[in-house]
């Protein structure tokens, strides 16, 4: 029935009090929506602006709320960094002896979860929509790989799109279908305490407690108090929904509610003698990332999905049913909503084990500090390189992308190990001189990164089919000679970025593609919906084939010469060649001359069964040129300082090659039509409305000074302008460097204007870490000069100024 899953037991607290960009606005549309909802159908939601007041008991997590406040406020969104004395003025039942500050957000609400559901049903079928209630689906029916209808018990419902909204049981759901859905989500009891009211109950406008170190919320209900939270040991659910006509409630358990009833009276301390009326335990889906999935099967046309909330159902419904609904009708939402796509999973987040283990902790993370570059640690070592063992032994520390294990750094021999791991924060990391010596080494000898995770294609045809498909489908020009690498976006209709990768030609008919890790599933299927179907031609998934060594550094190619006894010289292995050759005893090695950072060195693309011998060759070979390991953490710092955009960080299907200054990779004159070429010309024609940019942090003190991160607001002349998409020391400059998109709204009517270069050139930039502004001189292409050779710290000018 309407309301009988999850959301009859829900707390009902709207906040947009949010991490990530996305789901502060999909709250903030959903706060805005409920406000009217009760005025438009007349039934009652019981929406309430109270506001909310987000607790900090140590610096980090005032540190954590002022990087939300910055976001929030340049939203629009109003908030402000409170002291625990303004706490108590807002809430004078509140203990704040142990508080250093918190946040309040006065536009934050309560509402009657189930009642905004009927209010929501009410305005549908005003509209049409017809509503069947204890009706079960059996399955969803497939053909050609899209959606036909729906079996229930009362019949079949023929349709072109079927929403999964089944809440926890959308696993089950997605997999009793003709072609199975993967839909990776897991429930968890949650529980939450009712009580009686006061002697004085509480005023019904009294703002929403949130204590994350305390694992607890506290909210007014009916003059007494709702309190649940997030308990650090969770109990994991079943997920099988067979025949159940609504959740009911599940067994009370006082000893696990113990240690969040303790943290609730110790932060109201007045509560001792309050009666309880119940302890509700109702099951909630967690997500293997912490994020809702939306979007449409990566396997099946026209059905889509909109579950995991994660405890935040009624925060994100609005908005996320907003998307959803442009979704379908538009064929892509009007916001970046990548980071909850279904399609950034794969089948491998979807076995029942792993989503038992990941949501265990999944849970517990709600309320758990989140510093820059933390890491999962269940439902690890799922994907590995064949060199795992080896790198492992030497020092390396991990981290996981798309289910994939990779390299952060190499420990060197004699520093603390668990020192390290426990380096969580956002100031300088303990990592920092480690990555500076991996950046130096790449900088003046050699290194070798284990980039395996990458998502490798092969695209073949029997005759040119595959040349004239890939031609539509990517923005640059494909027929190059055979060898030749070509970097190039795949884009949509509005120019837009789905994906960002290089592709080589192996021969007339087959060329080799290279994607980032999480693309996997997503860039398959934008393929697989586009690609003619022709049974001449032949795309493969070769990522688990080739282990992929990334060989960066002025050492490269003696490394190389000397192990495969062929020239490498730039005359006879040019700049963005590729050329299969042996490595020591290995045939067949995809070797091309691109490093992904801007230096100089090579890509080696091997197949799996000889990956052990060539690394050991390269090793060995590379100890008289000063070869060491690095990992993705130097990576990241060269391709920064280099100004090199990455997809999924700073390029989205909102973003196209003209906004990030990669015209050089499209050939609008190619002579054929491609996908997003009109988009594109038109942006030529009139100019872009962002402009993606260097900024170089001036008076920052890399040892005292919060770091940026990413996400952080920057402002021009006093005014925002844009975000931060990705940052890193640069330990060539010896200063931050972060990219982002600055815009230019008009001071007097909000409009957009186009974004020149003499408008990014004459600004005064500042960024705003955590409330705090730091100057930054804003640079629309890299410092070469200072990568071509390293000049005496004392001669190095920064356009214009001098180093002090």
């Amino acid at each position: 029935r309407l309301a009988a899953g999850t959301t009859r037991f829900c707390a009902g607290i709207v906040s947009a009090a949010r991490h990530m960009s996305i789901e502060l606005k999909m709250a903030d549309y959903s706060n805005k929506l409920y406000q009217q909802l009760e005025q438009e159908t007349g039934v009652k939601t019981g929406y309430m602006k109270t506001g909310s007041i987000s607790l900090a008991q140590t610096q980090d997590r005032l540190i954590s709320l002022k990087r939300i406040a910055s976001s929030l406020n340049v939203m629009g969104i109003p908030c402000e960094i409170i002291t625990p004395k303004q706490v108590v003025q807002l809430h004078p039942l509140i203990n704040i002896h142990d508080l250093v500050g918190a946040m309040y957000v006065p536009e934050d609400a309560l509402v009657s979860s189930a009642n905004v559901s009927l209010a929501l049903a009410t305005a549908a079928s005003w509209n049409g929509v017809q509503i069947h209630e204890r009706t079960s689906v059996s399955h969803v029916s497939v053909q050609k790989g899209r959606v036909t209808g729906v079996e229930t018990d009362r019949g079949q419902i023929q349709c072109q799109y079927f929403v999964n909204c089944a809440g926890q049981w959308a696993y089950e759901l997605g997999h009793s279908g003709e072609e199975i859905v993967n839909i990776p989500l897991h429930a968890c009891e949650h529980f939450y305490l009712l009580t009686h009211p006061l002697k004085e109950p509480l005023a019904s406008n009294l703002p929403t407690i949130v204590d994350p170190d305390g694992r607890i919320y506290i909210r007014n209900w009916q003059g007494g108090i709702l309190s649940g939270g997030f308990e650090k040991n969770p109990k994991p659910l079943f997920t099988e929904g067979r025949n159940q006509l609504e959740i009911q409630n599940l067994q009370e358990d006082w000893d696990h509610f113990e240690p969040l009833l303790s943290a609730l009276l110790r932060r109201m301390p007045d509560l001792e003698a309050l009666q309880i009326m119940q302890l509700v335990n109702c099951p909630e889906s967690f997500t293997p990332d912490m994020r809702c999935i939306m979007g449409e099967s990566p396997t099946v046309r026209g059905y889509f999905v909109l579950a995991g909330m994660n405890s935040a159902g009624i925060s994100y419904g609005g908005g996320a049913g907003k998307y959803l609904a442009e979704w379908m009708v538009n064929g892509y939402p009007s916001e970046n909503v990548w980071p909850l796509d279904l399609k950034r999973f794969g089948t491998l987040q979807s076995s029942r084990t792993f989503l038992r283990h990941r949501v265990m902790e999944v849970m517990p993370l709600m309320c758990d500090l989140k510093v820059p570059r933390w890491d999962f640690q269940t439902g690890r070592q799922l994907r590995t390189s064949p060199l795992y063992d080896r790198l492992d032994a030497q020092g390396a520390r991990w981290m996981e992308k798309h289910g994939f294990e990779r390299v952060k750094y190499f420990v060197p021999p004699g520093k603390d190990l668990l020192d390290l791991d426990q380096s969580k924060t956002f100031y300088k990391p303990d990592w920092f001189d480690i990555v500076g010596s991996e950046v130096k080494c790449c900088k003046e000898a050699v290194c070798v990164i284990d980039m395996s995770s990458f998502t490798k294609f092969e695209i073949s045809s029997t005759g040119d089919q595959a040349l004239e498909s890939l031609q539509y489908l990517f923005s640059n020009d494909l027929d190059v000679p055979v060898g030749h690498v070509v970097h190039t976006g795949m884009l949509n209709e509005k120019g837009g970025y789905e994906n960002d990768c290089s592709i080589a030609r192996l021969s007339k008919r087959s060329f080799f593609m290279i994607s980032p890790t999480d693309q996997q599933v997503h860039c398959w299927a934008w393929l697989k919906n586009r690609l003619p179907d022709d049974g001449n031609l032949t795309m493969e998934d070769v990522t688990w084939k080739y282990t992929a060594l990334n060989l960066i550094g002025p050492r490269a190619v003696d490394v190389l010469s000397e192990l495969s006894y062929a020239p490498i010289t730039p005359e006879h292995f040019p700049s963005l060649f590729c050329k299969e050759m042996s490595v020591g005893y290995a045939n067949g090695i995809r070797v091309m001359s691109i490093t992904h950072t801007g230096e100089p060195g090579f890509m080696l693309y091997i197949p799996i069964e000889y990956a052990l011998h060539v690394y050991n060759e390269v090793m060995n070979m590379g100890q008289k040129y000063g070869i060491r390991n690095a990992g993705y953490y130097a990576l990241r710092s060269l391709r920064i300082e280099k100004f090199f955009a990455f997809w999924g960080q700073d390029l989205d299907a909102f973003t196209t090659p003209m906004e990030c200054g990669r015209e050089f990779q499209v050939k609008l004159e190619k002579g054929m039509q491609f996908v997003g070429q009109e988009a594109l010309l038109e942006q030529k024609q009139n100019g872009v409305y962002k402009r993606f940019t260097m900024f170089i942090l001036e008076d920052h003190d890399t040892d005292m000074d919060l770091w940026p991160w990413w996400g952080e607001p920057i402002f021009r002349n006093g005014r925002y302008v844009g975000k931060t998409t990705s940052s890193a020391y640069s330990y060539t400059l010896e200063r931050h460097v972060c990219l982002g998109f600055v815009q230019h709204f008009d001071e007097k009517t909000g409009e957009e204007l186009v974004v020149t270069t003499d408008f990014i050139n004459q600004g005064e930039y500042e960024i705003d870490i955590a409330g705090q502004r730091f100057q930054a001189k804003a640079k629309l292409y890299p410092f070469s000069s200072l990568f071509t050779h390293r000049r005496r710290k004392d001669e190095v000018e920064l356009s214009g100024y001098q180093r002090e």
